[in-house]
């Protein structure tokens, strides 16, 4: 049994804060992972999954309970059933933005512009992660899951987790617990086949992101160099030497509203239709007309709206920081809470609070935290 002497979450999750657990076992092997949650449910004890520690926000008190590190790697290349495309399947604990480069370097498209994520492939699905236009559930075939309780993993199609914006039956949100209790242990993907060649970027937002004009051709690996260039350039790529990074990335989400609420909202507010408009014109072929036209149903698709823009509008800067505390904004990311240097969860949970109390009086929206918070109160 992989079971190890426990050490301070504070040293395994980048925000830099969590107490000792009263268990530790580290999960090399699929097997052990298994073993490991096997043991914690058998025992009862309350347990906690830890892949890079990048999405967790975790108390000061001592976590009464075990922590299963998950530190399986390998990546394996199989056929696709569609011609020109690849499955790859790779284990639950392996780095995810080396699993980004291992697929660039192979001429794989479909996760390029998720380079720099930090995390681990595991807690890819969880999140739904995502940036500039893409996720994972664009790609995603299929998981192994082991579900609470049970004694091996199963094969659960892409289709059967939930799969939303920044979410998932899997996921644990603020304030309730997840849909199926289950541990990813392995995750397959479906990519293009395209080679070293260049090619035309699709999607506008990467577009955007990239400073293309349409129809501009580009590589994968020029994708991924410009990706991380641009993380970088916000704080969002782990660096040692960048305090900036000590987070926990964006730690509030981007808001999902209605299209009424977000026409409250400053014009200038960045924001993006979740579902493309419908065709305002009806075409009804002169064969099928009764002399009868249909009312039109009005399309008010859900927005996404910027919270970074909220934040910053709702007079918080980048940089921000409370008297007298050790936690702060990010200098270069008003969506990123930074540990300056031992800042306790309690500090940071102050910083997150008042955040959300300025941008709920500007604009009576109350944002939600990215992370999962485990021993935190908000």
């Amino acid at each position: 049994m992989p079971e190890v002497t426990p050490v301070p979450l504070a040293q395994l999750t980048t925000l830099r804060t969590g107490g000792i657990p009263a268990r530790m076992f580290d999960a090399h092997t699929p097997a052990d992972l298994v073993d490991a949650l096997r043991e914690a449910w058998a025992d009862g004890w309350p347990w906690l999954v830890l892949g890079g520690g990048s999405n967790l926000f975790v108390g000061d008190e001592p976590f009464d309970g075990a922590v299963v590190r998950v530190l399986t790697k390998g990546v394996e290349r199989m056929p696709s059933p569609r011609p020109g495309f690849a499955r790859v399947r790779a284990q639950a604990g392996h780095t995810w933005d080396d699993l980004v480069a291992w697929t660039v370097a192979e001429g794989l498209a479909g996760i390029e512009a998720l380079s720099g994520i930090p995390g681990t492939v595991g807690a890819a699905p969880v999140q739904n992660i995502g940036a500039y236009g893409q996720e994972i559930v664009q790609t995603l075939v299929e998981v192994e899951l082991l579900d609470e309780g049970a004694s091996e993993p199963v094969v659960v199609p892409a289709d059967e987790l939930g799969l939303g914006f920044r979410t998932s039956v899997l996921k644990e949100h603020y304030g309730s617990a997840p849909a199926r209790s289950a541990v990813i242990v392995s995750v397959t993907l479906e990519l293009e086949d395209i080679g070293p060649s260049e090619r035309v970027v699709g999607g506008e937002q990467l577009r955007t992101a990239l400073g293309l004009a349409d129809g501009a051709s580009v590589s994968l690996a020029w994708v991924r160099e410009r990706v991380l260039a641009t993380r970088r350039s916000k704080g969002m790529v782990l660096d040692p030497a960048d305090p900036d990074t000590s987070s926990a990335g964006s730690f509030f989400q981007n808001a999902i509203v209605t299209a009424a609420f977000a026409r409250t909202l400053p014009p200038e507010c960045p924001r993006w239709a979740l579902v493309p408009e419908a065709d305002p014109y009806l075409v009804i072929p002169l064969e099928a007309y009764s002399g009868y036209v249909p009312q039109a149903v009005t399309n008010d698709p859900a927005v996404k709206v910027s919270a970074a823009w909220l934040i910053e509008n709702s007079g918080i800067r980048k940089g921000f920081k409370l008297p007298m505390s050790r936690a702060g904004l990010s200098t270069k990311h008003a969506l990123a809470l930074t540990n300056r240097g031992r800042a306790t969860a309690a500090e940071l949970a102050e910083l997150a609070r008042y955040i959300q109390g300025r941008v709920q009086s500007e604009f009576g929206l109350l944002l939600q935290p990215e992370p999962v918070l485990v021993g935190v109160e908000l």
